[in-house]
């Protein structure tokens, strides 16, 4: 099991930057992925940016945000951070960090994913 708590949401104008932190309890797995996912009022949850076990599946995986979205994982303070720039309105979302210690797939199915931090909102507007 693990737990995950949010942080650092908040509202910022068309163009600003915005760091979410994720603080996740300690876990024992031989294959892991932790994730942002982000979910649109009247959209579906979106698989953002995703770190793996499997450094080659460590990246951004929506189209929108590459180039602009980072993310990083500290394992010494157990905490995965998404550092978004050049913010949209399109990028107001409530984001959520998710986990799965049964692997390394960074799944773009949300159902896939066991362990999911409360969220923390995003909001992008002049």
């Amino acid at each position: 099991q693990v737990q995950l708590v949010e942080s650092g949401g908040g509202s910022v104008q068309p163009g600003g930057s915005l760091s979410l932190s994720c603080k996740y309890s300690e876990f024992s797995a031989s294959g892991y992925a932790i994730g942002w996912f982000r979910q649109a009022p009247g959209k579906e949850r979106e698989l953002v940016c995703c770190v793996s076990s499997d450094p080659r599946r460590t990246r951004c995986y929506s189209d929108s945000v590459k180039g602009r979205f980072a993310i990083s994982m500290d394992s010494a303070t157990h905490t995965l951070n998404l550092h978004m720039d050049s913010l949209r309105p399109e990028d107001t979302a409530l984001y959520h960090c998710a986990a799965n210690l049964a692997g390394y797939i960074c799944y773009a199915t949300s159902a896939l994913w066991p362990y999911w931090g409360q969220g923390t909102q995003v909001s992008v507007s002049s």
